[in-house]
């Protein structure tokens, strides 16, 4: 493949101006558009060495036939522009967030005569005023129920009010207690309008003034002796004490942000969205996508505020935005942002307090998205069996890979070095099947793969029948010797030993290392070693998902998005997991044995001295003096933990 793009346009071509650009294929189809405040500095990166690009790029760029591009006068339309070709060629290669389910709204129909109040999740109605949107269908039912009872207004459909309406009969739902229009016969139209307002504006920033208002007429029907309003006051107060509580305080109550917490790994990404209005969560929502060129977090939220914001009503746009870290041109989204709400936004990353601590919070919850997603993507049946059939094709394989094991090393500065190994079977883990392993002494990486890779293919090696005939033989002799039934104890026994199943006793058809080619020959070095044949053998490298397989000088490069990629980066990473949770296991208790050696020392003045240090590292550092300072810890003692600490340990 030549090293360079023939459709690359000479650098005297491209402008120095803002602007957007295109790829396209030979068949014209659009593949990817993106903006740049320089388009000759922008598009000089994908025209760069192939061999120098990142694969997604690569293949991206080797993908197009083309590359256009249009000069505008600033950043901000640049801003425009891109999202309007984005929403007019919808190019593969751009991120497009997408819902991972569709959320319930509460919805005001503002725009019709008597306006109603109504689940639903279009999100299209024209004059509708929506909140949320919820999480759960049952959360936004029983806002409804309680805001109803505080606000009495239309909950029936338009049906039964025209009906009402026209006869002059309540409809069904006024009958019942249900309905608070003036298809009630309670209410003038002008008076259910009042109502509708002050449901909106109590949804709409918690208005606690309602709760003062409800609270002194609660009390002046009291002090009248009018106790059934007094009662009905007081029924309104509750409802709404509970609708504040079911939206916890989480800021100061002036605050209407959007909170966004990012989560990505090198194939997908997730988003977790908290509306703050009134200081209360409002609203969550949640995205995935699936990521086709690499994108840091600066460029997914790019993607993701246009997406949220771009047909956005004025009054969803908030003054806040809040996210884990600034696109390049936030100064232009804040613009075109601040431009379509009338008033001044701000997007900033919070380093400390509040706001911090809920967009960690949100951070969390779009860690768990991700991870829903990739479990919920791999438990599915059909998309497991079309995984382990792509990779059957992709390294070459007789037959799909139904047993597969993983393995990887781990350490902390070239100690405590451990390693796991995971086992899938059918594309589903096997969790009864994982093992650990702890290495004495390594020189790298390559090496404690060879030594684990050794020892569990040595049970591979174990012939069954030879324990059976040794057994045999042993109980034959004892028998002539000593005139018992040794031969038939010793055959009972040899029987129990090949009856039951040992431990590693199927051969996996496919083992990964974490890692690229130099733990795969170090892995291939096992397998010949251990005289082993008819497994196949890969790495997977993390910079960029890609498969080695042994003696290859080119990587094997699964499609993105992929069935046998996700499973593939699901087996490294859950051994991956395996090995740091068991290192750190070995760690604490490494811990608590070495100062629980110490003459003195008892439960008690461990937990003290560890929460006053943080660590032993760092207690290893300090003097006898720092440490007689702990409660409990007198002058002697800190001398002996001195001396013992930093005494060498046996291997």
């Amino acid at each position: 493949m030549s090293d360079v793009l023939s459709y690359r346009p000479k650098a005297g071509e491209i402008p120095t101006s803002p602007g957007v650009y295109r790829f396209s294929d030979a068949s014209g189809r659009v593949l990817y558009v993106g903006k740049a405040k320089n388009l000759r500095q922008r598009l000089s990166n994908y025209f760069a060495p192939l061999r120098s690009l990142h694969e997604r790029t690569r293949r991206m760029v080797t993908s197009a036939a083309k590359v256009d591009w249009t000069v505008v006068g600033s950043d901000i339309e640049a801003l425009q522009l891109e999202y309007t070709w984005i929403k007019e060629f919808d190019p593969p290669f751009n991120v497009k967030f997408r819902d991972d389910k569709t959320y319930p709204y509460l919805c005001v129909t503002l725009g019709e005569e008597s306006p109603r109040v109504m689940v639903t999740r279009n999100h299209k109605i024209r004059g509708a005023r929506y909140f949320g949107p919820y999480p759960k269908i049952w959360a936004v039912h029983e806002t409804m129920d309680l805001m109803v009872k505080a606000f009495p207004i239309r909950t029936c459909n338009d049906t039964n009010y025209k009906r009402a309406m026209q006869t002059g009969k309540p409809c069904f739902a006024g009958q019942i207690g249900k309905c608070g229009g003036p298809c009630s016969g309670r209410v003038t139209i002008a008076e259910h309008r009042e109502r509708v307002n002050d449901f909106v504006s109590f949804l709409a920033g918690g208005d606690r003034r309602f709760v003062t208002e409800f609270t002194a007429k609660m009390k002046q029907a009291s002090a009248d002796l009018d106790f059934e309003n007094a009662a009905r006051y007081r029924d309104t107060l509750l409802s709404l004490e509970a609708v504040l509580e079911k939206s916890a305080m989480v800021l100061r109550d002036s605050l209407d942000a959007d909170v966004f917490g990012v989560v990505h790994d090198e194939l997908s990404a997730a988003v977790h969205q908290f509306m703050v209005r009134g200081g209360r969560i409002r609203g969550v929502m949640s995205w995935t996508v699936d990521k086709e060129l690499e994108l840091s977090t600066g460029e997914l939220v790019d993607g993701l505020l246009q997406r949220v914001y771009a047909s956005a009503d004025r009054v969803d746009i908030p003054r806040e935005i809040i996210v884990p870290e600034l696109p390049e041109d936030v100064s232009e989204m804040e613009s075109v942002l601040a431009e379509r709400r009338g008033a001044k936004v701000r997007i900033k990353t919070p380093q400390r307090g509040e706001k911090a601590a809920l967009m960690q919070t949100a951070q969390i919850n779009a860690a768990g998205t991700l991870k829903l997603y990739k479990t919920r993507r791999t438990a599915d049946f059909a998309a497991r069996s079309q995984a382990l059939a792509d990779i059957q094709e992709a390294i070459g394989m007789d037959q799909a890979p139904l047993r597969i094991e993983c393995y990887d090393a781990s350490h902390l500065q070239g100690t405590n070095i451990v390693a796991s190994m995971v086992v899938f079977e059918d594309g589903l883990p096997r969790k009864d099947q994982y093992r650990r392993f702890n290495v004495a002494e390594s020189t790298d990486d390559t090496d404690s793969l060879y030594q684990v890779l050794s020892r569990r293919l040595a049970y591979l090696s174990e012939p069954e029948e030879p324990v059976l005939e040794a057994a045999l033989a042993a109980g034959a002799d004892e028998s002539a010797n000593t005139g018992t039934d040794a031969e038939g104890e010793a055959l009972a026994l040899a029987s129990e030993i090949v009856a039951k199943p040992k431990k590693f006793a199927y051969p996996p058809q496919l083992l990964i290392v974490d890692g690229g080619q130099p733990q795969v020959a170090a892995a291939k070095r096992a397998l010949e070693d251990s005289g082993q044949t008819g497994i196949q053998l890969a790495g997977i490298a993390k910079r960029l998902e890609e498969l080695w397989l042994p003696d290859s000088d080119y990587p094997v490069i699964l499609p993105r998005n992929s069935e046998a990629l996700f499973l593939i980066q699901r087996l490294r990473d859950e051994a991956h997991r395996f090995a740091i949770t068991h290192q750190r296991s070995r760690r604490k208790r490494d811990i608590t044995t070495i100062l629980g050696e110490i003459p003195g020392l008892g439960p008690a003045r461990i937990s003290a001295l560890l929460k006053h240090f943080g660590s032993v590292a760092r207690l290893r550092e300090a003097d006898a003096v720092a440490i007689a300072e702990v409660p409990g810890v007198g002058e002697s003692l800190a001398e002996t933990i001195v001396s013992t600490l930093a005494a060498p340990r046996e291997a």
